[in-house]
C-alpha cells in the first residue's frame, strides 16, 4: 500500500480522530452571529471574535523563508502528487501549519527546534542545508526519522518532530477542498428510491395500483 493510501486508510478507519486536531469543544461553542462588513465569503458562520482572531493570526508572520521552503518539502515528501491528486503544497499545507502553529503555540517550539534539529543533520551528512541537498539525499534522513518503531540512536528528536510534522501535514491536507477530493466524501446527497423491486413484489405476491404507479415519483434507474 503506497503512502497516500495508507494516511487515507487511516482517517476513513478512526475517523479522523487520533490525526485531525480538534478545534474547540462543542459545548464551548456559542450560536453562530453574522458580522455585517467583516465576514468573508466561508466565514458567515463565525463569531465577530473569531473573525477578528483568524485576521490577526493571518497578518502575523512565524517561519522565516527558509524554514517555510523546508516545511514545503517535507509535507511534498509526506504527502506528494499523484494521478488522483495534487501535493500537499497544492492543498497550501504550509499556510496552514503557519496559521497552526499561531492559534496552537504549544507547536512553536517542536516544530522550530524540529527545523533547526533537520538542518544540522543535514549538514552533519551532506554539508548543505536539507533545501540544497537532493531529493534522494533527503529521502536518505527521512527514511531513518520516519519509522517510529525502527529508532536508530540520535534520531529521537528527528523521530519526533516529523511524527508531528506527518499528523500536521495530514491534517492540513485531508481539510482542505483538494484532500477532501482525494477521499472521495461528497457530503449529505438526497437518496433516489424507484420503489419495491420487481423481484420482492413477486416474492410477496402484491403489486402496485395503476393509481400508485401514476402519481408515485419515479427516478431513473443509475
Amino acid at each position: 500500500m503506497d503512502r497516500r493510501k495508507s494516511i487515507k486508510a487511516l482517517l476513513i478507519g478512526t475517523a479522523a480522530g487520533g490525526v485531525l486536531i480538534d478545534g474547540c469543544n462543542p459545548a464551548d461553542k456559542k450560536a453562530p452571529v453574522v458580522a455585517k462588513d467583516v465576514a468573508t465569503p466561508g466565514e458567515a458562520d463565525r463569531m465577530p471574535e473569531e473573525i477578528a482572531h483568524n485576521k490577526k493570526l493571518h497578518e502575523e508572520t512565524f517561519f522565516t523563508k527558509e524554514e517555510m521552503t523546508t516545511i514545503a518539502l517535507l509535507a511534498d515528501i509526506i504527502i506528494p502528487k499523484d494521478e488522483v491528486s495534487g501535493s500537499a503544497t497544492d492543498a497550501k499545507v504550509p499556510d496552514f501549519i503557519e496559521f497552526i502553529v499561531k492559534d496552537m503555540p504549544e507547536h512553536q517550539t517542536p516544530l522550530r527546534g524540529g527545523l533547526r534539529w533537520l538542518q544540522i543533520e543535514s549538514f552533519k551528512r551532506f554539508d548543505k542545508s536539507f533545501s540544497d541537498i537532493s531529493a534522494t539525499q533527503r529521502i536518505a534522513i527521512i527514511d531513518d526519522i520516519a519509522y517510529p518503531n525502527k529508532v536508530k540512536p540520535g534520531m529521537k528528536p528527528g523521530i519526533a518532530f516529523f511524527t508531528l510534522m506527518r499528523n500536521l501535514t495530514t491534517t492540513g491536507f485531508y481539510t482542505s477542498e483538494i484532500g477532501v477530493k482525494d477521499i472521495g466524501y461528497i457530503g449529505n446527497v438526497p437518496t433516489q428510491w424507484n420503489g419495491v423491486p420487481d423481484d420482492v413484489l413477486k416474492q410477496y405476491n402484491v403489486a402496485y395500483t395503476e393509481k400508485e404507479l401514476k402519481e408515485c415519483v419515479s427516478f431513473d434507474k443509475v
